[in-house]
């Protein structure tokens, strides 16, 4: 996914029940033997977690270097394997399941994928009290996303939607070798870890004119040899608009939402679970030959170019928890690039040395974009990245870290802390 500020990487953390990020599940003792067979044995090793915990430990990430990816709530842990034939439950907490719309076919890798499309009920639960004019409004909202996501297959929420989100970042993790299945294939005897995806609550809570949005995805980390479970974690993204800026121009918020919804909710399970790391590291957007302050904002920028040089400053604490830390300095240090619209990504580029980016090609003028950079860093012949340059607005709820949105007209709340960048009309 903006004003002004100094933006922290900062672990993220719960903070309340509404602003749930990341829930870490201690590993669950005494489940199922080894599965009979053929099948080695993995040497991946239970990780207890502690609930301070905001990543997986960087001793479990070094032991999977295969896993599998599967759409759907995770099974028992008897039923992980190689001879896994059932299928998941449905969507939302069970509330569906056993029920589908249809199934995907499409070919990942030279593997014939068919997932199955559980039915989704929205909203699980309707909080606030409603009544006259919001009432009936509320209700042909939902109808209307319910038949949205009743009559395609390629709707975002969906746990096919999620895993292949999933999936995709993962795949860039380097030494890490990830494969997309449906619940039904087979899974090779040398994986090492099976990850379970799955959507696990949708609601929408009414305050008066205003309706607040949320959805939670769960993961599930399984040994792929005997079932245990190595890691868990739900993860959370909302925003908030009146009821009558959800439902304007056919729902096209919402639309806006669910994209931005799968996209975060993949972004932070991967990042959890394989990627990031806790390095405090200060960023903050500035100036360049050809990009401004706007009235002296930090934050929010302006340029008469559509091919604009994009700039930051960057700080490492000298007091830092992670020992990993004190192996980091500029030069072992880069920088992935994005640039969104209120809609979708429009720009990427990884891997930038130094403190400033040039765009490859060029962006619509007469646009307002939002932007940020993460910092990657390569150290004993690893890479793992920080989190994303935000501004962080109010670490006491939880906004800045990119699951809370304020005002989803405004910006989706996954990009509404990025720095802003406003193009000006006609092209130079």
């Amino acid at each position: 996914m903006h004003t002004q500020g100094l933006y922290r990487c900062l672990p993220h953390v719960v903070t309340s029940a509404t602003a749930l990020l990341a829930v870490v599940t201690l590993f669950i003792p005494g489940m199922a033997a080894a599965q009979a067979g053929s099948e080695p044995a993995s040497t991946v090793q239970q990780i207890p977690a502690t609930m301070s915990d905001t990543h997986m430990s960087e001793t479990l990430r070094s032991e999977i270097k295969k896993t599998v990816v599967i759409g759907g709530d995770s099974p028992p842990s008897e039923e992980v394997g190689g001879s896994y034939q059932k299928e998941t439950a449905g969507l939302v907490g069970g509330i569906n399941e056993g029920s589908q719309l249809g199934t995907v076919h499409q070919e990942i890798g030279g593997v014939n994928v068919n997932f199955p499309i559980p039915i989704l009920t929205i909203p699980g639960a309707i909080f606030g009290g409603l009544s006259g004019a919001t009432k009936r409004e509320l209700q042909e909202f939902r109808d209307a996303l319910t038949d949205e996501l009743a009559n395609a297959e390629s709707k975002p929420l969906t746990n096919v939607g999620l895993a292949l989100d999933v999936y995709r970042e993962l795949s860039k993790i380097p030494d890490l070798e990830t494969k997309l299945f449906a619940p039904t294939v087979p899974i090779p005897t040398d994986t090492d870890a099976i990850l379970f995806v799955s959507f696990n609550d949708i609601g929408i809570n009414v305050d008066g004119s205003d309706a607040e949005l949320s959805v939670a995805a769960k993961a599930t980390l399984r040994n792929a040899s005997d079932g245990l479970k190595l890691y868990e974690i739900i993860v959370q993204y909302q925003d908030t608009d009146t009821l009558s800026k959800w439902t304007e121009n056919e729902n096209a918020l919402w639309k806006d939402y669910a994209n931005f919804a799968a996209h975060y909710l993949a972004r932070e399970v991967s990042a959890v679970l394989f990627d990031r790391v806790d390095v405090t590291h200060d960023l903050q957007p500035n100036v360049s030959d050809n990009v401004s302050r706007v009235k002296k904002n930090d934050w929010q920028g302006v340029t008469k170019s559509t091919r604009p040089t994009l700039a930051w400053t960057s700080a490492i604490p000298d007091e830092q928890k992670n020992p990993l830390a004190t192996s980091i300095n500029e030069t072992n240090t880069y920088y992935d690039v994005e640039i969104y619209d209120t809609n979708r990504l429009v720009y990427v580029q990884r891997q930038v040395p130094g403190l400033q980016h040039t765009l490859g090609f060029d962006i619509d003028d007469c646009k307002t974009y939002r932007w940020s950079v993460r910092p990657s860093y390569h150290v004993n012949g690893d890479i793992k990245y920080g989190e994303w340059m935000r501004f962080e607005l109010d670490s006491e709820t939880a906004s800045g870290n990119g699951n809370v949105g304020r005002k989803a007209s405004a910006a989706p709340a996954y990009i509404q802390d990025f720095a802003s960048l406003q193009i000006k009309c006609g092209r130079r």
